[in-house]
């Protein structure tokens, strides 16, 4: 009889999204929680009730995902969620995607990408997903030559370098804050919008809306098929939400749905 009861409290519990219409998702703060609280809002009016639970880094939403803590997150893309999965072997998975923000390269020591000195410092985020990211952002910009490979990319991975710059390696959320300290830096939009620099007027170069890099909606692969999945995608994919990004973020973040 304990076992039963046990059993049926559990189930109570794993079952608290479905039969309440509440859920609890996932963000890091800045961007994505304010476009969340947006999304919250239009979700409200269609019947599902959305608890916010922000994270100030990029590893704990998907351990708060994989460990039952929060029902989804919204912050990540594709390149991330795939090296963490591997890493971690979390059963995540991406449901839809959400918005772009553009990562840029940045600077407080010189105006144009042709005025950094030979040998120059560039700030990297230090997580092997953003690695990827930034190194082909400083090929797009011109800086370096990257040898064509089926994985992502690392720093063994430049080819040409010719005016020999030193990557060096932090925590994407120090990168802004390190800027005195480095001739420029590849940073995430959401970052770079916390700390008050203006992506589509201060970035010395910025990737295009073709990037493959669209944050995503993640779930358990569990829960993929669960109706309130399908309800949170039909509220964030809403016209008012796509409203208010563009006029919000002004091409700083643009959707990508």
């Amino acid at each position: 009889m304990i076992r039963i009861a046990i059993a049926i409290v559990l189930a109570t519990v794993g079952n608290a999204a479905q039969a309440n219409e509440s859920l609890r998702v996932g963000q890091t703060s800045g961007p994505h929680e304010t476009i969340m609280e947006q999304v919250r809002e239009v979700a409200r009016d269609e019947g599902l009730d959305i608890e916010l639970v922000s994270f100030s880094d990029f590893i704990m939403p998907n351990a708060a995902l994989d460990d039952g803590s929060i029902d989804a997150n919204s912050y990540q893309t594709q390149a991330f969620l795939d090296a963490q999965k591997q890493a971690r072997g979390y059963p995540l998975i991406a449901v839809a995607k959400t918005v772009l923000f553009p990562m840029g390269i940045y600077s407080h020591r010189v105006e144009t990408l042709d005025a950094l000195p030979q040998g120059a410092s560039i700030g990297l985020p230090n997580d092997p997903a953003n690695v990827d990211r930034s190194l082909r952002l400083l090929e797009h910009a011109g800086l370096i030559t990257l040898n064509p490979t089926g994985g992502p990319i690392t720093e063994q991975d430049v080819a040409q370098n010719p005016r020999a710059l030193r990557f060096v390696a932090l925590d994407a959320a120090q990168l802004t804050r390190s800027l005195d300290d480095l001739d420029a830096a590849a940073i995430n939009t959401s970052y770079a919008l916390k700390a008050g620099i203006d992506p589509a007027s201060d970035a010395l170069a910025r990737e295009g809306l073709d990037s493959p890099h669209a944050n995503l909606l993640v779930v358990r692969e569990a829960d993929r098929d669960e109706p309130w999945v399908a309800q949170l995608i039909r509220a964030y994919h809403s016209d008012r939400i796509r409203a208010f990004i563009e006029e919000e973020f002004k091409g700083a973040a643009v959707p990508a749905f």
